[in-house]
């Protein structure tokens, strides 16, 4: 499988890394390696992340990196990355990264 970020997730994965650069500069590092392995994790077991409560009739899942949420589907050979949230937030309702 490969992992492809929507344009709004990738923004979301780079203003969650600034932040925590701007707290502590060594836990930015830190949480990039565990993205990443988040996402390698995705590419071998797509479907190994729960549904996201929130929204449970979409196909639609997440997996838990650090205080962050990161919110996926699959769509054929790809897995997209719809969203990444702090886990206090409310999302937004996940958007299909095919637009239907």
């Amino acid at each position: 499988m490969i992992v492809r970020f929507t344009p709004p997730a990738r923004a979301q994965l780079i203003a969650a890394v600034g932040f925590i650069r701007g707290e502590r500069p060594s836990a930015a590092l830190s949480f990039r390696a565990w993205v990443g392995e988040a996402l390698a994790q995705l590419a071998t077991f797509p479907e190994s992340g729960p549904v996201i409560p929130e929204f449970p009739t979409f196909d639609f899942r997440q997996l838990l990196v650090d205080s962050y949420r990161v919110f996926y589907t699959v769509r054929g050979d790809v897995v997209w990355i719809v969203g990444v949230w702090r886990d206090a937030q409310m999302p937004d309702e996940p958007q299909d990264p095919g637009g239907g």
